[in-house]
């Protein structure tokens, strides 16, 4: 079961749009991941961690900036599925993504998929 959430915030004069598309196991998440959309990812993340017993992986490949507000929502959604016996990951963070889950010390709380290392 396939389906797309598009989710628009605004950023000065112009709109960024939070796309969230959930597949499976996987939810996939472009644009900027900040207080203006946590509560739509916090609802996608419940959604599935509520209708599915399986584990879920979160995609930032396409997330390009992560504030403090967003952080805390992955590590108190990674808390919660521990104690409902799933697990929560996260895959594909860039260099600005990484940074702030290590500067607002939630790092500890994430599980973050190690990227292959290229040949």
């Amino acid at each position: 079961m396939s389906r797309t959430t598009r989710l628009t915030t605004r950023t000065g004069i112009g709109g960024r749009t939070m796309e969230i598309v959930h597949d499976g196991h996987t939810l996939w998440l472009s644009g900027d991941f900040d207080v203006r959309s946590t509560m739509d990812v916090r609802n996608a993340i419940h959604e599935h961690l509520d209708g599915y017993d399986s584990d879920l992986t979160i995609d930032f490949t396409d997330v390009d900036t992560l504030d403090v507000t967003a952080a805390r929502v992955l590590a108190y959604a990674t808390i919660e599925a521990g104690r409902a016996g799933q697990h929560l990951r996260v895959r594909g963070c860039g260099p600005a993504v990484r940074r702030m889950l290590q500067l607002s010390r939630l790092a500890r709380f994430i599980e973050v998929e190690r990227a292959a290392a290229s040949a």
